[in-house]
């Protein structure tokens, strides 16, 4: 999160205006195993025990994968991710869990 942050900042002090910079770390991960990333987390670092994984249909026009390519944010604004994504996933959750009332609807 605090990687997406500074390439907000990055884009605002030095990008041009009417410009497009995608921000991303070179991470290609199926759903599936951003999925069972997330579970092994819970359970390895908050003792969450594993919950069963659903299988659903997928809907129309689905991505099959996401690939973002921030080589023009990298290259014009010297931007670049600070934090791999395992790390920067374990942090995410252990944020969640942490602020739980964030969460709460009324």
């Amino acid at each position: 999160m605090t990687d997406h942050c500074k390439a907000i900042d990055k884009v605002l002090h030095l990008g041009k205006v009417g410009e497009v910079y995608n921000v991303g770390g070179h991470n290609e991960y199926t759903n599936l195993e951003i999925l069972t990333t997330i579970l092994t987390i819970l359970k390895e670092d908050f003792n969450i025990p594993d919950a069963p994984i659903k299988f659903v249909m997928d809907r129309k026009c689905h991505d099959k994968r996401y690939a973002i390519d921030p080589s023009k944010i990298m290259n014009e604004l010297g931007w670049k991710p600070e934090t791999n994504f395992n790390d920067g996933i374990r942090k995410a959750l252990r944020w969640y869990i942490e602020n739980k009332s964030f969460l709460e609807i009324d």
